[in-house]
């Protein structure tokens, strides 16, 4: 169950950072803290919207996995 849960993380985090690599710059890094960016203007839909989705779900699925691996060992 162990090398079950540990090849599955590796695989969920390859992906994770496949997704996180494939989302477009949000250009406004640092500077959105001042509140002067539009960072939500463009947050719609489409392939944005589901790369954003994936990321949040495949994260969730990291770090549960990861705690049950510690958990476990």
């Amino acid at each position: 169950m162990l090398t079950f849960l540990t090849v599955l993380d590796v695989i969920v985090a390859a992906v994770l950072i496949v997704v996180v690599a494939l989302q477009p710059s949000k250009e406004a890094g640092l500077g959105a803290l001042g509140g002067g960016s539009q960072m939500f203007a463009n947050k719609g839909g489409g392939f944005e919207a589901l790369l954003d989705k994936l990321t949040t779900w495949f994260a969730i699925a990291f770090m549960v996995i990861s705690v049950l691996i510690a958990l476990i060992s």
